[in-house]
């Protein structure tokens, strides 16, 4: 038996909630992998790649600052997984970032410029969000994943 592994390393993810405004800020970007078999340009979470020593906390934090301009003060977990585990070992620690309008530090943030990220930030409605979640709307796992955690949440805050 041949086995073939990508080690790519481990990531970190967050869904970045606006909470004063009710709105989930999201990244809208190219990704090469996509473009033979679908969009191309892909909405996702807030992600990148954890380096070497540093927590998924630690990586998301400064993800968030570089992409999207926000500074989290609070992440709660929700989840850590195995992207593709037939052919990577690449773990997603994936968080919930909420936020207030006063965190954007950096209204221009667009990613790194040496890492030729071209980075969007958009922003749907937390409402929306569920819906499109829910329908099936969004092509990104992650994005899938933290919408549905999100879901469950508001559901259950609305509950009690």
């Amino acid at each position: 038996v041949k086995r073939l592994v990508f080690e790519r390393g481990d990531s970190a993810a967050a869904l970045v909630h606006v909470t004063d405004r009710d709105v989930v800020v999201l990244t809208e970007q190219f990704r090469f992998p996509t473009f033979d078999k679908g969009p191309g340009i892909i909405l996702e979470p807030i992600a990148g790649s954890m380096e070497k020593g540093e927590s998924g906390e630690d990586c998301i934090r400064r993800e968030m600052l570089e992409e999207i301009g926000y500074e989290a003060r609070k992440l709660h977990k929700i989840a850590h997984f195995y992207v593709s585990p037939g052919g990577t070992s690449e773990r997603i620690f994936l968080y919930y970032a909420p936020v207030t309008t006063g965190d954007l530090v950096n209204p221009a943030a667009s990613g790194v410029a040496h890492e030729h990220e071209d980075i969007r930030r958009i922003e749907v409605p937390t409402k929306k969000f569920i819906a499109d979640t829910l329908a099936g709307r969004y092509e990104d796992a992650k994005l899938l994943v933290a919408g549905l955690w999100l879901a469950a949440n508001v559901k259950a805050k609305a509950k009690r």
